[in-house]
């Protein structure tokens, strides 16, 4: 597995697998975001498994991410954050849905659209929150969310 911590609060990386659930648990993150459609959560086997969120989207041009699971992940994000927890975002190669993700959480927490999409590419340089079809997302999503 490989993941940026991006804030305290957030990390954004690849899908982890089954053994990387105690990882994630030992830094606090109480919640998994998995923006993948190709691939459901895997199982976490810990007596107590850590919440998984499961937010299928595709990454093509030809297919917008909706709004609609942005706004859902962004909520519990926040709710899970809010009660301590810590939250970890991603996809396939943690470089454009999980980023999308992680710019979303970053944007309902108060930051402005661009500074979080810098952030998260300073902490994480193979992110490409720039992307052509991956920016208008995370821009789309401020104005829906900061209506």
């Amino acid at each position: 597995m490989n993941f940026s911590p991006i804030t305290p609060d957030l990390f954004i990386g690849t899908t982890p697998a089954s053994k990387d659930y105690n990882t994630l648990r030992e830094l606090g993150i109480r919640l998994v975001i998995n923006m993948r459609v190709e691939r459901m959560p895997h199982r976490d086997a810990h007596p107590t498994p850590m919440e998984r969120l499961w937010l299928p989207t595709f990454d093509t041009p030809l297919i917008p991410i909706p709004i609609k699971p942005l706004i859902r992940g962004t909520k519990a994000a926040l709710e899970t954050i809010q009660n301590g927890g810590k939250v970890f975002t991603h996809c396939a190669y943690g470089a454009h849905r999980g980023v999308v993700m992680g710019a979303c959480i970053l944007i309902a927490q108060g930051m402005q659209p661009v500074a979080a999409m810098e952030l998260i590419k300073s902490k994480r340089p193979q992110a490409d929150p720039g992307a052509f079809h991956i920016r208008p997302r995370i821009l789309k999503f401020a104005e829906v969310w900061n209506a």
